[in-house]
């Protein structure tokens, strides 16, 4: 899936998250969830989707120090 399609298909969840749908038709295939929980957590996965596809998007850094006593 290219960023477009996902970025699209966050679209679509979004609108139907808050429009109170639960079944939507996307690119031919028919996608039903059984809860809004359900839904939430596709939302969630398709968000973290984008953002581990994006290079604009930094990833955060971690330093780590470490210090010694020279005597």
């Amino acid at each position: 899936m290219t960023l477009a399609e996902m970025q699209a298909l966050l679209s679509a969840l979004l609108g139907m998250r808050f429009g109170g749908v639960r079944s939507i038709t996307y690119d031919g295939r028919q996608i039903t969830y059984g809860s809004d929980a359900e839904l939430a957590t596709a939302i969630f996965d398709l968000e973290r989707r984008i953002a581990a596809s994006d290079p604009a998007v930094a990833r955060p850094r971690v330093f780590r120090t470490f210090a010694s006593k020279d005597l």
